[in-house]
């Protein structure tokens, strides 16, 4: 996708010149941008689990995280501020290894709602870090009417 602006100044009009022609060109080739910065960039996998929690929240049927270790056998839901709890992240060769843990909506269809989740999770850290995928697990820990 490429986004042109052009503003050109009309001639007839007082105070204006046919020099003053401005553009403005924006692409979506931005990795090409950045990769003539010399340096690196590395991503904590803190980040990667923020981002991967914000698009899990973002998914219709997950009502929230949950973290990994069942206490008594019940899910607690865990607040906005720490959804990296309830998110495992690990770097390896192949790529970042995500594994989610959720609470999912009473009535939806599990099935769907993961196959949603690993999606949605799988775009966003592409998109927005830049990351390679090996796998994104969803681990349901719950089953909750929506309050």
């Amino acid at each position: 996708m490429c986004l042109a602006y052009t503003r050109t100044e009309h001639p007839s009009v007082p105070g204006s010149s046919p020099q003053s022609e401005r553009s403005i060109e924006m692409t979506e080739d931005i990795k090409t941008i950045k990769s003539d910065i010399p340096g690196g960039l590395s991503i904590a996998n803190d980040v990667i689990a923020d981002i991967a929690g914000y698009a899990a929240l973002e998914c219709y049927g997950v009502v929230g995280m949950a973290a990994p270790n069942l206490q008594d056998g019940i899910a607690k839901i865990l607040p906005r501020a720490r959804l990296r709890r309830g998110i495992n992240v690990e770097s390896g060769e192949a790529g970042v290894r995500v594994d989610l843990f959720v609470v999912i909506e009473y009535g939806t269809s599990i099935s769907a709602v993961s196959k949603n989740l690993v999606d949605n999770v799988t775009f966003a850290l592409t998109d927005l870090a830049s990351v390679t995928i090996d796998s994104v697990e969803v681990h349901v820990q719950g089953v909750k009417t929506r309050n």
